[in-house]
């Protein structure tokens, strides 16, 4: 039996809410939308829509890859709705890759409106030109390690625009995911950040280099999560973010640490406004690897008793292996979702 298989189209999204971004990085974005098995046959149909989340250092168009033995986004949606887990559903793969990695799909005045560029204006332009269902119960947000800081920091600050969501090993609780990457940071800065150690000199050694090192790109993720949680336009020499650590001794600056644990999920979840958002939502949904090399499963673990003493409704979910190669997971995601978002008229 020959599985119906959807299409994916591209469009070029003129993202003006990027414009003059400190960064310089392109404000227009190729971005892939996934339509199901039966869009273009029936055309009262409504469908929701996921927007799928890259992780660091990724982009929409990647999600499309295909592997040995392992499925392109495209097929694993096509799988799933032949066989009767996901529901037909529009998935669309947002490009918020940025010149230090990525985004964190916040508003950074370091990085640009990313969360302003997906919510207000992605958004909109894909209900514009898709039958989807055009409100946040058709609506879900998901994604993969940033990606799924990015669904569960989206879902409790844009409740207006989303209402379910869910996080695969997503950045959480700062203190076990970030701190053992700061001494990466250190010796970046002193080796590669000219006579005043700074990340602007770091980031164009960096991007000489025809080959990233694992330290390397573990020091410009710290960069690039500087450039999200504590941006500072006047430090011109650090691209426009207070780091986390001193630039000498190495020591954790606890004034700059405390502006990066405002924007963790674990603490954010404290605040009565994002709590009453993830409340809203058609479901929740955490998973991690109990052998997650950033020790991400512990953070999904206190976001999970946090939701439970707060009367939440969750799922959380752990499974034997590690932060990497688990697009499987993917298959959870997509089916809960699907199923949990609205349907418009005639579907």
């Amino acid at each position: 039996m020959t599985t119906a298989r959807g299409r994916v189209v591209h469009e070029t999204v003129p993202g003006e809410r990027l414009a003059g971004n400190p960064l310089g990085d392109p404000t227009q974005r190729r971005v892939p939308i996934y339509l199901p098995p039966g869009y273009d046959a029936d055309g009262e149909r409504r469908y929701p829509t996921i927007y799928k989340l890259a992780g660091f250092t990724g982009h929409g168009r990647m999600l499309l890859n295909e592997k040995a033995w392992a499925e392109a986004l495209d097929a694993r949606m096509d799988r799933l709705i032949a066989s009767g887990r996901a529901d037909p559903a529009i998935v669309v793969m947002p490009d918020c890759f940025t010149r230090i990695g990525g985004s964190q799909y916040v508003d950074s005045p370091a990085i640009g409106d990313y969360e302003s560029y997906l919510c207000d204006e992605l958004v909109p332009f894909i209900d514009a030109r898709y039958r989807t269902v055009a409100s946040r119960e058709g609506r879900g947000v998901a994604g993969k390690s940033s990606g799924g800081y990015g669904a569960m920091s989206l879902g409790m600050r844009r409740p207006d625009v989303f209402a379910a969501i869910a996080s695969h090993s997503g950045d959480m609780y700062f203190e076990y995911g970030y701190l053992p990457d700061m001494p990466k940071l250190w010796k970046g800065l002193h080796e590669h950040g000219g006579p005043d150690r700074t990340a602007r000199a770091f980031l164009e050694w960096f991007e000489r280099r025809p080959k990233k090192s694992s330290a390397a790109i573990g020091a410009i993720n710290m960069i690039a999560m500087a450039a999200a949680y504590s941006p500072n336009p006047a430090n011109a020499a650090d691209l426009g973010v207070d780091l986390p650590i001193d630039r000498e001794t190495g020591e954790l600056r606890l004034d700059v640490w405390k502006r990066w644990l405002e924007r963790d999920p674990v603490r954010m979840v404290e605040q009565a406004d994002y709590a009453d958002a993830l409340r809203s939502m058609r479901t929740v949904f955490i998973d991690c690897g109990t052998r997650d090399e950033f020790h991400l499963h512990l953070g999904a673990r206190i976001m999970a008793g946090k939701l439970a003493a707060k009367g939440i409704e969750h799922v959380h979910e752990e499974y034997e292996d590690g932060h990497f190669d688990i697009l499987y997971r993917y298959d959870e995601s997509l089916s809960r979702l699907s199923k949990a978002l609205a349907s418009g008229p005639g579907s």
